[in-house]
């Protein structure tokens, strides 16, 4: 059973040190990856009259990238998640390989660059195994000051776009939207008035459905249920409207007057629908999240929204994912794990 009594509980909180710690430094790291990487990308900008005819990025965070600077990318760009590289990419390719520097898809898509002859952008730990990996006379090393998958794809839209293949991108932004998150958010925040802290507490017995309208939203939504099932142990579902309507048609209705002590327990836990709004006004988005809102209402589901910060497209996701990385600690604190 969830006790939301330990989300302001101070030896709960200790014990959870490590997690909000490592949650309230997002911010540092972006920055710190920025700092690191300034030098490399300052030598890119004399290539930004060199365009290539396609960018593939591969690695964790390729299809973040992609999500960002598809729309404005002024070449096909492909984010690449299968072995090595698509068979049609070659010498007149940009290839990008970011995220964890000790992936073997990495590995695999830095070492098919090198064979084919493709210009490499490399963005790792400069002394990571896939730094020494990439090695090459095609190879432009972008080194991040740490293996954090959103501070290197901060780092790799900032050089694409001093290479002239994205538009000019503001770090800082993305950073203070983290910190932004991570004040609201503090374990010294009380439940009260913390956001991360209440959203925890509401899905802390159910199981939680995750709905984002965007491209960038519907990714914070599966970030959100692989952090949620990680801390709970239990299902967490993130998909588009129509499947999350299909589950919520077929999950118990709740009884709002349930004696929880004296009536006996529904065959299934009730589901818990969050929805992430990344202030995106799209028709399509209007009418999933009126068809998501009605669903719930019919069932008697319980529902909260979560609201993306202001600033860019990058800066709106972080701040959605942040509050999620948050409800998630907190999550696995009320349970007691």
């Amino acid at each position: 059973m969830f006790d939301d009594a330990l989300l302001d509980d101070e030896r709960a909180l200790t014990r959870a040190d490590v997690v909000l710690r490592g949650l309230a430094e997002s911010g540092s790291r972006v920055r710190m990856g920025a700092h690191e990487a300034a030098d490399a990308i300052a030598g890119l900008a004399g290539d930004a009259d060199h365009r290539p005819r396609a960018v593939v990025a591969a690695g964790p965070a390729a299809r973040l990238v992609r999500a960002v600077l598809e729309p404005a990318c002024p070449v096909p760009f492909v984010a690449w998640s299968g072995p090595g590289l698509p068979g049609w990419a070659g010498s007149l390719d940009l290839v990008v390989v970011l995220g964890a520097p000790d992936g073997p898809g990495a590995h695999a898509a830095a070492v098919e660059a090198i064979r084919r002859g493709c210009p490499l952008l490399v963005v790792t730990v400069a002394t990571s195994p896939l730094a020494e990996v990439a090695a090459s006379r095609w190879t432009t090393l972008v080194p991040t000051a740490t293996a954090d998958p959103l501070a290197a794809a901060v780092v790799a839209i900032q050089a694409l776009a001093a290479a002239g293949l994205a538009a000019p991108f503001d770090t800082e932004e993305v950073a203070l939207a983290l910190d932004d998150v991570a004040i609201a958010s503090s374990p010294f925040v009380d439940l009260g008035t913390n956001r991360a802290k209440q959203l925890a507490s509401s899905i802390g017995d159910d199981v939680p459905l995750l709905w984002g309208g965007s491209v960038l939203a519907a990714r914070a939504a599966r970030r959100w249920a692989e952090g949620l099932r990680r801390a709970s142990g239990r299902p967490a579902l993130a998909a588009e409207a129509d499947d999350i309507v299909a589950v919520l048609d077929a999950s118990p209705s709740r009884d709002l007057f349930a004696d929880p002590f004296e009536d006996p327990p529904t065959p299934a836990p009730a589901s818990s629908l969050i929805l992430l709004d990344d202030r995106v006004e799209a028709p399509a988005v209007r009418v999933d999240r009126g068809n998501v809102l009605g669903a719930a209402a019919r069932h008697g589901a319980r529902h909260d929204e979560v609201f993306a910060g202001e600033g860019g497209d990058l800066a709106r996701y972080a701040s959605l994912v942040a509050t999620g990385g948050y409800t998630a600690a907190y999550l696995e604190i009320g349970l007691g794990h």
